[in-house]
C-alpha cells in the first residue's frame, strides 16, 4: 500500500496542477498520510526551477497548518489519534510520553523532540498529534513547525534547484541519515546557546 502511495504522490508532482496537490500532500502529511511532501518537491523544483521558492513556502504553510490539524486531533479526538499513532507503531511510546512531559524540563525535551521530528525522517504527524496530547503551547508548537519544517524544505528545495538529478539520487539513497545528523546537531548547537544565555 505505501508504495503504491509513493508512486501516486510522484505521479502527482508531473500533474499541471502539481503545487495544489503538493499543498493537499503537505497538509495531510502533517496530521495522518504517511508519505512526506519531499517526494514531491525534489521532481517538481528538476522540472521548474525558477519555482523553487515558491515550491518551499507552499510546502512549509501547508505542512504547518496540516501540523495544527494535528495538534487538535491530539487534543480532541483521542481515538482516532491513538489509530494514526497505532498505525505508526509508536502506541506505547507516545503512552509514556504523555505521561512523563508534564513538567518544566519534561516540556523543554519535547521542544527538542518536536523540532527533530519536523527536521529528520521521523513520522512527524506522530508528533504533532502527541503535541496536542501533552497540550504543549499551541504558539510555540506553530512556530517549531514553521522554523523545522521551513528549514528542512528549503534545504529540500534549493539543493533539488542547484544541483537537479544529482541531489535526487542522493534523497533516494542517503538523505535520511544526513537529515537526522544535521538535525540533531543543530538541537545540540541551539542547547548550548540556551546553556550559555542561560
Amino acid at each position: 500500500m505505501l508504495n503504491k502511495l509513493y508512486q501516486k504522490s510522484l505521479a502527482l508532482a508531473a500533474h499541471k496542477r502539481s503545487k495544489t496537490f503538493l499543498a493537499i500532500v503537505s497538509f495531510m502529511e502533517s496530521s495522518f498520510f504517511p508519505i512526506p511532501p519531499d517526494v514531491m518537491i525534489v521532481p517538481m523544483v528538476i522540472a521548474k526551477k525558477n519555482d523553487y521558492l515558491k515550491i518551499f513556502i507552499i510546502t512549509t504553510l501547508f505542512s504547518t497548518m496540516g501540523g495544527a490539524l494535528g495538534y487538535l486531533i491530539g487534543s480532541y479526538f483521542l481515538d482516532f489519534a491513538m489509530n494514526v499513532v497505532s498505525f505508526y507503531g509508536y502506541e506505547n511510546k507516545v503512552l509514556s510520553l504523555k505521561n512523563s512531559l508534564t513538567g518544566g524540563t519534561g516540556l523543554y525535551a519535547w521542544f527538542a523532540i518536536l523540532f527533530l521530528a519536523g527536521f529528520t525522517p521521523l513520522p512527524f504527524k506522530v508528533f504533532t498529534i502527541t503535541s496536542g496530547m501533552i497540550s504543549f503551547n499551541f504558539f510555540i508548537f506553530i512556530f517549531i513547525c514553521l522554523f523545522s519544517r521551513g528549514l528542512r524544505f528549503y534545504i529540500v528545495s534549493y539543493l533539488s534547484f542547484k544541483f537537479g538529478d544529482t541531489f535526487s539520487t542522493f534523497m533516494k539513497t542517503k538523505s535520511a541519515i544526513w537529515f537526522s545528523i544535521l538535525g540533531i546537531l543543530i538541537v545540540i548547537i541551539f542547547g548550548v546557546i540556551y546553556f550559555i544565555i542561560k
